[in-house]
């Protein structure tokens, strides 16, 4: 398994929702000294219940961010994947199970107020449009990036349990 050291300035998280990406995101830029990018932040408008911006407002902040020299990045947004992974010097893949992401999901709307990656101003809620997501399209979307993971050539980290995630914070000296 690579290092965070072999994985360079410019690191890409993929990974199903709620499955540690921004959390981890933010260990990486404390413990390495990168910019933190959360592309829920750059997709949705602040200071609203997440809601998106003008596609092309949201591909221009993608990549402006992804010209930085240095950067980690969480979030997946398929479209514009490509460019991402072309500017990238290592990847990240979190590949928990749907039940945990719905778990996580469930916490953080009822229980956690400053998370990484939330948006400014605004506040999570249950709504039955992303249970729904996390029930029927993620166990396809976990498939599709287990096989893109496959086909990339940049060092690369497969995190797909708890054990191999704690490992890792801890192998790497990183803090939640």
């Amino acid at each position: 398994m690579s290092t965070l050291d072999d994985l360079g300035p410019r690191i890409c998280l993929l990974g199903p929702s709620n499955s540690g990406k921004s959390t981890l995101a933010q260990a990486i830029a404390r413990g390495r000294g990168l910019p933190a990018v959360h592309l829920d932040q750059l997709f949705h408008q602040p200071h609203t219940d997440w809601v998106p911006r003008p596609e092309a407002e949201f591909l221009r902040l993608h990549d402006e961010a992804i010209r930085q020299a240095r950067w980690v990045m969480d979030g997946n947004y398929t479209r514009c994947l490509p460019q991402r992974l072309a500017r990238a010097t290592g990847l990240i893949l979190l590949d928990v199970p749907t039940a945990t992401g719905l778990f996580r999901y469930f916490r953080r709307t009822w229980f956690e107020r400053d998370r990484h990656g939330t948006l400014e101003g605004s506040r999570d809620s249950v709504k039955w449009q992303m249970v729904r997501y996390l029930a029927v399209t993620t166990p396809r979307n976990r498939r599709r990036y287990a096989a893109m993971f496959e086909g990339v050539g940049l060092p690369k980290v497969r995190l797909a349990t708890a054990a191999e995630r704690d490992r890792f914070y801890r192998t790497e000296g990183l803090r939640r």
